[in-house]
């Protein structure tokens, strides 16, 4: 029995069972069309169902010693050692991604769990000195319960365990919504490891359904008092204004457009490199990818024959192949989506320097030169892979374009002057920037996030405690008060 067929089921308070709702969600490998499962949908009732069963199982949970809570991070940490085959092969049939792509997420799978054992010991309290005599003031790192979490389809696996594992190990409650598209890579999968490593059931609840069939309940449910989101500007704008009418918390990470600048000095071949990785791990589906690369015209000429050259060598096809770079994307419909974006900027006298052709859901490489400063291909989020080269003319210009869009996630600049770097980076409005590297880069104790359209709140190291745990005052007299009256 594979993974498809075990896991396409939904998991409340420990039990796996089939929706009850009337339509399925069809999981399909998106390079070949195969079929890999079918599941039925979970309804409102089935909402409430899982988050009923996770504040059930929440307290006893909360109150465990942390040194006991860290264990199941341990054991899941040797499942996914011992299912790593299997789990790559899920990754690969249903995500589309490649093995460079299989092997960066399992990494960081692993990271972000070694950093929730560690987390586990975290919520640390303080006391604060008070002018009223004989008063102590504790604050306490306290659980906030029940945490929503909405996961993406691009890095299923990953971005549901990076919220997930610390939201458990801080003594909270799960219910996780997995994305349509990767429902056991992003759901399945994710519950049945942490139940083989003993996770008490109720914990973590895992509800494949769709907005179409539940509207909004799984974010306006009494039960969640933080909602953990990753996805599109669109629908994290939408959660964010339902959440705040409900007085929930939110966790944003969003889209972004992120620019990968070279300056005069930068060393060309390896920034070549830098680029082409930063654009197309993925086929471009990263939200921290380089949609534009800004080059200094001092270098324009050397540094856009190098890239197109390699461009020109990125393997398209089979992502079960080793030797593919670039598989498929996620659906059709994100296919000719790229491919308006392609054609509408050369329609609007852009020049394709590389002009990848689409065949179903793969899509080839595309260069784009020659842009209009309000080009489409410039202004939004390109989930695909298609990058603008974009010329200017020292450093204002090149900060002054960088920061011409709505969105602030991720960035890199190349440089010889490491201390140039930081200056130009530091007037930058974006969340994370790199120096001499790529855009697309995560560790588990740096805080991750973007400003503007990017998202809200930070992700990993101690911003996973100030998000998924509440500070309570508890204050002591020890002596006796005096009241007015």
């Amino acid at each position: 029995m594979s993974y498809f067929d075990e896991l396409a089921y939904q998991y409340i308070g420990g039990e796996w069972r089939a929706g009850s709702g009337s339509w399925d969600i069809v999981d399909f490998n998106p390079y070949d069309g195969e079929k890999l499962a079918s599941i039925t949908v979970a309804t409102v009732d089935e909402i409430d169902q899982a988050y009923r069963a996770a504040e059930r199982a929440q307290g006893e949970w909360g109150a465990t010693n942390p040194y006991t809570r860290r264990l199941v991070f341990e054991r899941a940490l040797r499942i996914i050692d011992d299912r790593e085959r299997e789990l790559g092969a899920a990754i690969i049939a249903e995500v589309g991604g490649t093995h460079a792509k299989v092997a960066f997420e399992l990494h960081l799978v692993r990271e972000f769990l070694r950093e929730a054992i560690q987390l586990s010991l975290r919520a640390e309290g303080r006391i604060l000195p008070s002018p009223v005599d004989g008063k102590e003031n504790r604050l306490y790192r306290l659980p906030v319960g029940v945490v929503g979490v909405i996961s993406p389809f691009n890095f299923p696996f990953l971005l549901s365990v990076k919220s997930v594992a610390p939201a458990l190990a801080l003594g909270n409650a799960v219910v996780l919504k997995p994305h349509q598209n990767t429902p056991v890579c992003g759901g399945g999968l994710v519950a049945k490891v942490f139940e083989e490593a003993g996770l008490p059931a109720g914990l973590l609840n895992v509800v494949v359904t769709d907005i179409a069939e539940i509207g909004d309940a799984l974010i306006e449910h009494p039960v969640p008092k933080v909602i953990s989101f990753t996805g599109s500007e669109k629908v994290g704008r939408h959660v964010a204004t339902v959440a705040a009418s409900h007085f929930k918390r939110t966790v944003l990470e969003l889209g972004g457009n992120s620019a990968l600048v070279v300056l005069d000095d930068a060393d060309i071949d390896y920034a070549v490199d830098a680029a082409v990785f930063s654009r197309f791990v993925h086929q471009g589906q990263v939200c921290m990818a380089a949609n534009r690369v800004l080059v200094d015209r001092a270098v324009e000429q050397e540094f856009t024959e190098k890239f197109v050259a390699k461009v020109k060598t990125l393997k398209v096809g089979d992502p079960s192949d080793p030797a593919t770079h670039i598989g498929p994307l996620i659906n059709e419909g994100q296919a000719e989506a790229v491919a308006a974006v392609v054609d509408r900027a050369v329609a609007e006298g852009g020049t394709a320097l590389v002009h990848g052709t689409v065949r179903g859901t793969l899509v080839a490489p595309t260069v784009l030169a020659g842009l209009a400063e309000d080009s489409v291909a410039l202004s939004q989020e390109m989930f695909g892979p298609v990058v603008a080269l974009v010329p200017f003319d020292g450093d204002d210009e090149a900060v002054r374009i960088t920061n011409a869009t709505p969105y602030g996630l991720s960035g890199a600049v190349h440089t010889a002057d490491i201390e140039r770097g930081v200056r130009f980076a530091k007037r930058i409005e974006t969340g994370m920037i790199h120096i001499n590297d790529g855009t697309v880069h995560d560790e588990p104790i740096v805080p991750f996030g973007g400003e503007k359209a990017s998202g809200l709140g930070r992700l990993n190291g101690d911003a996973m405690v100030e998000a998924f745990t509440t500070t309570k005052w508890i204050s002591i007299q020890h002596g006796r008060s005096r009241f007015p009256f």
